[in-house]
């Protein structure tokens, strides 16, 4: 249930924790801009409101009576506001997170624009991937989306890793409830012998844990397990060149930052908050503008 279109304009906010360098605001208002759209977006970083994670049910009914049309979520309130939404459209549920929030008629529908915006990413920076067998990092989130993503575009095993093992057995069960017997496994992240022989059969690396975030340093599997012949794709963007894709690069993996899903993601929200078509190539150029010397959009060779 997309929004209807208005000509009076849109008030959209993103709810989550340390979001002050998001790029959703620009990225939001330039292609309103560009459309002749009144656009408004706002940052509500629940660290700045001084207020819990588990007060998102809160901070979503303060958004409806302040007159927000839309709503975007990120960490790390994806899965916990799932409980005070009226409906779920089809691919939030199955994910079980929600990125995109429409308020209208007194009615709040949760989505997930981060499996599209990562099934298209891929398509965008690694078209011809082999797609047999894949290794991913993080059953959060961001990492659930990732994984109905690779096995939406015909995957043929995900096998998960996340340091709390309970987390990636809950997702391999969703995956296979969706997708059929086999398709994903689960283990725990310790980078032990499990996590090198997944990598040693692997086509590919997804990764969608915090590490190589600002502020968390580090590589989240031992880099002599990176091979020529494996595709690396990164969730993260602040920064484009995590420590992960740079030691990948270096030993011969093709590889794909976050921008071309922060893009996709962030078009698909607001086509779904607006109910109008953004121009996704304009979009990723916004991007090359807000982010320069990446070319992340344009992702020329998809080694950048």
């Amino acid at each position: 249930m997309a929004l209807p279109r208005n000509d009076t304009g849109y008030l959209v906010g993103l709810i989550g924790s340390g979001i002050g360098t998001s790029l959703s605001p620009a990225l939001h208002e330039r292609e309103a801009d560009a459309l002749g759209v009144r656009y408004l977006y706002r940052i509500l970083d629940l660290d700045e409101l001084g207020v819990p994670a588990t007060a998102i049910g809160d901070v979503l009914a303060a958004a409806r009576l302040a007159g927000y049309h839309g709503l975007n979520i990120t960490h790390p309130v994806k899965q916990l506001v799932l409980d005070h939404l009226d409906e779920l459209a089809p691919d939030a549920a199955a994910v079980g997170a929600v990125n995109t929030i429409v308020l209208t008629d007194g009615r709040s529908v949760g989505y997930n624009t981060d499996l599209t915006g990562f099934a298209r990413s891929v398509g965008h920076g690694l078209p011809d991937a082999a797609l047999d067998s894949i290794v991913l990092l993080g059953a959060g989130g961001a990492g659930a989306a990732v994984a109905h993503a690779l096995l939406t575009l015909g995957a043929g095993t995900v096998r998960i890793f996340d340091l709390d093992r309970r987390r990636s057995d809950k997702l391999a069960a969703s995956l296979t409830g969706r997708f059929g017997a086999g398709r994903a496994t689960a283990d725990e992240l310790d980078g032990g012998a499990a996590m090198a022989d997944a990598l040693r059969e692997a086509d590919g690396l997804a990764h969608a844990t915090p590490i190589g975030m600002e502020g968390h340093p580090g590589v989240p599997v031992p880099v002599e397990l990176l091979r020529p012949d494996l595709w690396v794709a990164d969730v993260v963007y602040r920064p484009l060149d995590t420590e992960l894709l740079t030691a990948a690069r270096e030993r011969g993996c093709r590889v794909l930052n976050g921008g071309p899903m922060v893009v996709f993601q962030a078009a698909d929200a607001f086509r779904i908050i607006t109910g109008r078509e953004p121009d996704t190539d304009r979009m990723l150029r916004h991007f090359d503008a807000l982010v320069p010397d990446t070319h992340a959009g344009r992702q020329p060779d998809a080694h950048r």
